[in-house]
């Protein structure tokens, strides 16, 4: 892949990060109209998927039949129920970076889905990864350091959804080129659509334990109006924006994206300072710094290999066109 290509593709990875890094502010928005975590998770994968049906036609539907795409949608599904559950009841900066232990999991998946080597090189990194996340979380009353609420726990899981989605995003690019990068948005957002939708009946967070209903949401909501220009906005942006990052996820190898992605982090710390008055303590900025630090290393472990998309580039030219 030629250099102009590939800082094409940086660039789209850089744009991308640093809209994910202000969504939390809408999102907490959604909350104060009444509208839960999950069920905002939902509601914006359903305008998603509308907005990238209206711009590609029905034709956008057809897909080929293969495990990997459903294992797209659910891997996406929960990174998105889980990111926006966990920013919407939980410490920003301490739910993002738990979230970012991705590049830990993604040294590991790429090492047993892409069989990309994992050198001492790689499992360190899980190490330093796995470190800065004990650091930031110990606490001598608490005992292990463990995620220390379920927004924490939440942010956690989706990040190891992240790593997923990732790399199974790689794995449909060398096994499917057909399927275009809004395509993959579509099983990004319609997976979700349907786990958040789903997970809203059993988010008893916002009802005081009862079991929600569809007429007790609707009621829990405060400004009606607001919450459905939010979720339609969110709904456009992240569409475009998703399509924009798989446009360089799939041609950058998935722990260089992984760095590149960190400036999310750097957004969010400073959206999340002057928004939301939050400062990390010292443990959290030496803990963080550790996960930063492995995600750098990430990178390195990539270095001197050719990417996954000039692999692809360099195959027979009906393959290379069907890369939209």
């Amino acid at each position: 892949m030629s250099a102009r290509r590939e800082w094409t593709a940086l660039l789209a990875i850089s744009v991308g990060s640093a809209v994910w890094g202000l969504t939390w502010y809408p999102l907490r928005w959604l909350a104060s109209c009444g509208v839960s975590g999950t069920l905002a998770s939902g509601l914006t994968g359903l305008a998603a998927c509308l907005f990238i049906t209206l711009w590609s036609g029905p034709r956008v539907w057809r897909l080929p039949r293969s495990p990997w795409l459903p294992a797209l949608a659910l891997a996406a599904g929960v990174t998105n129920v889980g990111f926006t559950w966990g920013v919407i009841h939980g410490e920003v900066m301490r739910v993002l970076l738990l979230f970012y232990l991705s590049p830990a999991w993604t040294a590991l998946l790429a090492h047993f889905i892409l069989r990309e080597r994992l050198n001492p090189l790689g499992y360190g990194l899980v190490v330093l990864s796995l470190c800065g996340a004990g650091l930031m979380l110990w606490s001598p009353t608490l005992g292990l350091p463990l995620p220390a609420n379920p927004a924490e726990w939440a942010g956690l899981v989706a990040g190891f959804g992240f790593a997923l989605n990732n790399v199974l995003t790689l794995r449909i690019v060398q096994r499917l080129p057909e399927v275009t990068p809004r395509q993959r948005t579509l099983m990004v957002f319609g997976g979700g659509a349907v786990l958040g939708c789903g997970a809203a009946w059993f988010d008893t967070v916002t009802t005081g334990g009862a079991h929600p209903g569809w007429a007790q949401i609707l009621m829990q909501l405060t400004r009606p109006g607001l919450a459905a220009e939010l979720v339609l906005g969110l709904g456009l942006v992240l569409a475009l924006n998703n399509v924009l990052v798989q446009h360089g996820l799939a041609r950058v190898a998935a722990n260089r994206a992984a760095i590149v992605m960190l400036l999310e982090i750097v957004v969010t710390a400073l959206s999340a300072w002057w928004l939301a008055g939050e400062i990390p303590g010292p443990r959290e900025w030496a803990g963080g710094a550790c996960i930063v630090l492995s995600a750098v290393l990430a990178g390195l472990l990539r270095h001197g290999q050719p990417s996954p998309a000039a692999d692809l580039h360099s195959e027979q030219p009906s393959r290379k066109r069907a890369m939209v």
